[in-house]
């Protein structure tokens, strides 16, 4: 099945570079700082709105000024492609919401 392979640290590193995301052992981990918690709340009803249309959804820790993204393909067992593909947009969406890596 596509998306459905496990990636390791040393396969994500070089497309997580710069980002928001580390890869732990077996999840993407980001945090964003926002400006307050309306910000916050923002940025996750906007990620909310591209998970459901990718079907794929984020375990968030959400306070004020700042939310947690863990990403992980529960079917998979880790991190897969679609994990990846979610991660970049979320930080899309961070970034046009005016949040930032922390």
């Amino acid at each position: 099945m596509e998306g459905r392979s496990i990636l390791s640290p040393s396969d994500t590193a070089s497309e997580l570079d710069g980002t928001a995301f580390r890869h732990t052992q077996s999840h993407l981990i980001g945090v964003f700082t926002t400006a307050d918690f309306a910000s916050a709340v923002r940025l996750l009803d906007a990620v909310a709105v591209v998970a459901d249309e990718l079907n794929h959804h984020p375990d968030v820790r959400l306070a004020w000024g700042h939310v947690e993204f863990a990403l992980t393909s529960h079917d998979a067992g880790g991190v897969t492609s679609r994990d990846l593909d979610l991660a970049r947009r979320i930080g899309a969406i961070a970034g046009d919401l005016g949040a930032t890596a922390t």
